[in-house]
């Protein structure tokens, strides 16, 4: 397994983007993974409101040391939606439940990929996920447990959908493609978490928490059929791509991928790029997926926004991260392929940016007070400079195995996935918890994080 140390050299011209089959699989890409992050995340801010304030306010979750922040909503809301007594420890299991169906599919995806197709996988895991987001306020009535084995069920769907367009992109993207299309695809998560948190607030705030879960389940649904009548797995079994653009993707890739059919498993486990890869993802995974489901409850409980800026705000970083994935999409491909600057270069310095930046910021949000405008600044500044991330070890599997994606992708995301597990014991213990740290203030949140 060696890495991709130049930039990828292609004999042939280069095919149209406009119109193209391989940048509308992109397009299609980028609104599934838009409707994957959507409901992902809608639960962070419809339990805000599924809680009842009474239970809140018993566990003293929320802080007084830093002011009201908003005054009140002048507002009419439609209080019609059913309140829950889930104390902090049982909003934990619930956040956290996800990632415990996550984990299980991440390896096989990779296989069932290969068997099936990364079209229906990536399509029937959304689709999955969606159909049971319809049924989140039933599961919710239902009990604690229903909902947490429904949140399971969501991360199984969810849990394939890297490896499978990650097997997709192995057929479709050209080397010095890779970082605009996978950078494009990607970027629907980080839209469908800016649109999703405002969203979600606006809804629970005009209407009810329930229809937050019916809304989005609805749009996946219809993607679905999008989806699976407009893609194809490969550029020879597309019905509409054209034979220039078929022979161009087909010849960029052929020294790029091995004829060896067994999978070479010693020599990947030995791969020192291989770990750094999966290292990297765990680190930035930590960061990324506890800000994802805890911030909009950092939003309320200790800078004590009101449920409608709550969204607004908490979806702040994640617009500032999707247009940094755009941009360095771009970067990065325009350094490889029109300054010939090395792969490998590329990558390592697209990842410092994404992994340095964001850790300098968020440690620095813990030393600012009650200072809201810098608070939501430096969160801001810290989830965008991830956005780099995207060009550089997110998608560096495909530089360095080309032809075993199936199997690596799924090793990576696998492991970058365990630490979602975390979630139930920092929600269990708030940060401020009075036993551990300085009596519910910002720099408990600081200190758990």
């Amino acid at each position: 397994m060696a890495s991709d140390s130049s930039p990828a050299s292609e004999d042939t011209f280069q095919a149209p983007v406009c119109c193209s089959a391989r940048y509308n699989l992109a397009v299609l890409a980028f609104f599934g993974f838009f409707v994957l992050y959507a409901l992902r995340v809608n639960l962070s801010v419809a339990l805000v409101d599924m809680v009842d304030s009474n239970t809140t306010s018993a566990d003293n979750v929320t802080s007084k040391e830093c002011a009201e922040h908003s005054a009140p909503v002048k507002i009419l809301r439609r209080q019609t939606g059913k309140r829950y007594q889930w104390d902090a420890e049982t909003q934990g299991w619930i956040l956290g439940s996800f990632f415990y169906g996550y984990i299980v599919t991440q390896v096989p995806g990779g296989y069932i990929a290969r068997k099936v197709g990364g079209k229906r996988l990536l399509g029937f895991g959304i689709l999955g996920t969606a159909v049971f987001t319809l049924f989140t306020p039933i599961a919710a009535d239902f009990g604690v447990g229903a909902l947490v084995v429904l949140r399971a069920l969501e991360g199984l769907g969810e849990g394939v959908t890297f490896p499978a367009m990650h097997a997709m992109w192995s057929s479709w993207a050209p080397p010095l493609e890779r970082s605009k299309l996978l950078s494009i695809s990607y970027a629907g998560a980080q839209l469908g978490t800016v649109v999703s948190l405002p969203l979600s607030g606006i809804i629970c705030l005009y209407m009810n928490w329930t229809y937050v879960f019916y809304l989005f389940g609805i749009v996946g649904i219809i993607w679905f059929i999008l989806w699976i009548s407009l893609v194809s797995d490969t550029p020879e079994t597309h019905m509409r791509i054209s034979q220039y653009e078929k022979e161009y993707i087909l010849s960029s890739l052929r020294n790029q991928l091995s004829s060896q059919k067994s999978v070479p498993w010693v020599p990947m486990l030995k791969s020192l790029p291989l770990w750094a890869i999966v290292v990297a993802h765990f680190s930035y995974n930590w960061t990324f997926y506890t800000l994802l489901t805890l911030l909009p409850t950092y939003m309320k409980e200790i800078l004590r926004f009101n449920i409608q800026e709550n969204g607004f705000l908490s979806a702040l970083p994640y617009l500032g991260c999707w247009l940094c994935m755009i941009l360095s999409g771009q970067a990065a491909d325009n350094l490889r392929a029109k300054w010939n600057v090395s792969t490998v270069c590329v990558r390592r310095v697209f990842t410092l940016i994404g992994m340095i930046g964001p850790a300098v910021f968020l440690v620095a949000a813990g030393f600012i007070g009650c200072d809201y405008s810098l608070a939501v600044a430096f969160l801001t500044i810290s989830t965008a400079l991830g956005g780099f991330c995207s060009s550089g070890f997110s998608i560096n599997h495909l530089d360095i195995a080309p032809s075993h994606t199936l199997d690596a992708a799924p090793l990576v995301y696998f492991s970058a996935s365990l630490q979602g597990l975390s979630y139930r014991q920092v929600r269990r213990h708030p940060p401020g918890h009075h036993q551990h740290l300085r009596h519910h203030s910002r720099d408990g949140w600081a200190c758990h994080r």
